[in-house]
This record gives C-alpha cells, sequence and structure tokens, in this order.
C-alpha cells in the first residue's frame, strides 16, 4: 500500500525557510507502527497524521523519526496550510483532537494559521551551573541575562534559556549532553533565546535542539515559541502580550513565528502561536 505524504514547509517568511513536515490524510486505519515508518521514510522532524472524529473536526497525532510526541506546532500549521490551499477548508475555526488536549485552530482568510496551544505548565526550574556546560557556556555569561531557566510545556516540555545578545549563534550544541539532560528530567528539548534590539521587527531569536527525539536542531517550533511567550510574558512584561520569533538563522533557514498570551490578573488564559506555509510536493510511501 503505498501513502501519499505532502511535504509542507511550515513559518515560512515571503515563502522561503520554514521548517519541513509532512502530512497525511484520511489516516484513520494506519497503526502506530506504519506512521512510525511513515515519519521515518519522510525523514522531517515531524510527520503529521490527519484522521476523522466523532466530537473534532480532526484528530492529528505527530511521529518524530524516533517516536511519537504529544503536539507539534510547525506540523500542526502545515497540516491546516495545507487543507486549505487544497480548498478542503475554508477561512474559520476548527478544533483538532491531540494528545495535548482538544485545541482551535483558526484559518484567516491570507492563509495565515493560528493554533491555540495548552495553558503554560511550569514544570522545574534550573540553575545557571546546570545548564552552562550542557550547552558550552560558562555559567556567569548565563546569569548575566538575569533572567531565570524554566521548564514550560504549551504541548511539549522545553527549557527556555535566555543567553546574551551575540552568543545565540555562537552555540554549537553537544547532542549527546542534550539528550541526557533531557532524558533525565523528562524534557524535549532546549529552547535557547537571545532578545532583539527594541528597533528590531523580531522579539527574540531562537534555536531550538531536540537530539533526545532525534532532532539535532529545528529551524522552527511553535510549541517552544509558545512556551517561550508565556515566559516573556511573566518575566518581561514591558514587551507586552504580542511577539514575534525567529528561528532557523544558524541553520541558514531563517522562520518567522508569532505568538500571543492573554493574561488576567497575570493568570494565563490563552496561548496562540501563528504562522503561514508553503507547499513543496508530495511523496508516495510504502507500508
Amino acid at each position: 500500500m503505498d501513502i501519499e505524504v505532502a511535504l509542507v514547509s511550515a513559518f515560512t517568511v515571503n515563502g522561503k525557510g520554514g521548517n519541513l513536515a509532512g502530512v497525511v490524510f484520511n489516516a484513520d486505519n494506519l497503526s502506530d507502527a506504519e506512521k512510525l515508518k511513515i515519519a521515518q521514510a519522510v525523514g522531517y522532524s515531524e510527520t503529521a497524521f490527519v484522521a476523522s472524529d466523532n466530537e473534532a473536526d480532526f484528530a492529528v497525532s505527530f511521529f518524530t523519526t524516533t517516536a511519537e510526541v504529544d503536539f507539534c506546532g510547525h506540523a500542526t500549521l502545515a497540516t491546516f496550510s495545507t487543507m486549505y490551499q487544497k480548498g478542503m477548508l475554508t477561512a474559520g475555526s476548527y478544533v483538532q483532537r491531540t494528545k495535548a488536549g482538544m485545541l482551535s485552530v483558526a484559518i484567516e482568510s491570507n492563509g495565515k494559521v493560528v493554533m491555540e496551544q495548552q495553558l503554560p505548565e511550569k514544570i522545574a526550574s534550573f540553575s545557571s551551573q546546570q545548564i552552562a556546560h550542557v550547552i558550552g557556556l560558562e555559567s556567569n555569561i548565563l546569569e548575566s541575562t538575569h533572567l531565570p531557566i524554566e521548564a514550560i510545556s504549551t504541548g511539549l516540555a522545553d527549557v527556555i534559556i535566555a543567553v546574551p545578545r551575540g552568543y545565540l549563534d555562537t552555540l554549537v550544541p553537544d547532542d549527546e549532553r542534550i539528550a541526557d539532560f533531557c532524558k533525565q528530567h523528562n524534557l524535549v528539548g532546549f529552547h535557547v533565546f537571545e532578545l532583539c534590539e527594541l528597533q528590531s521587527k523580531h522579539t527574540a531569536s531562537c534555536r531550538n535542539f531536540a537530539p533526545l527525539f532525534g532532532i539535532s536542531e529545528e529551524s522552527a517550533t511553535g510549541s517552544s515559541c509558545g512556551a517561550l511567550a508565556c515566559y516573556l510574558s511573566e518575566h518581561l512584561t514591558e514587551l507586552g502580550s504580542e511577539y514575534v520569533f525567529e528561528q532557523g538563522r544558524a541553520m541558514n533557514c531563517i522562520s518567522v513565528i508569532t505568538a500571543s498570551v492573554e493574561s488576567d490578573n497575570s493568570i494565563i488564559r490563552s496561548v496562540k502561536v501563528g504562522g503561514f506555509a508553503n507547499s513543496i510536493g508530495t511523496v508516495l510511501i510504502a507500508v
């Protein structure tokens, strides 16, 4: 049996850059083993599988090349953008069932997809000494930001790490150390960021490392940027509640992710992440 996989680049900038994802429609009868086999054959960081659902508009599952994950922002964007571009959906609001919960997805008339994320869960805090050797920086460099190091999940648990401006692109990730740390603390990866100049159109530049799941570095991660938005809304309130993140610069594959946080008396009520995607073709995978 041949399965058609749509190949999509998500969080693109003027049709360029972004993060590649596979999308499989009509996946109701595929087993988890078959989904994993397809994801491995596609070889992207994540592939989404779309099935019918009795309550939600769709049930969507996400597989890396090594395992299923609860949620994936860029693959969600790829999925709904593709359905819109193919005429399967019109602009409007939809609900997807994921292992991270029932989450709404809005498609705007210009093709931008804005997805709801889980409300943030702060999982742990780490000292600069715990993190510094893992990412190859001195602890005093991390401390100079005066910002905490926290593991936050809006669907996937990432460590949010601030570095001073100018240090982000110098990082040389040690996959083994990061994977070991994430395995020990039951985390997905590291989301490292540096704040941009005030006059910049971007709030922060980011890099994401998730080698435990076979991803050395990823050029756009919607769930991680949702967690970062929640982090900034707590620790840097002067930045407001609307954010624009740049990611993938170190990979020569720049992506842009928008994020917004709605709060009531400092309690976060809504987290949304958005962007654009472009179809790059299809491939047939035998299962």
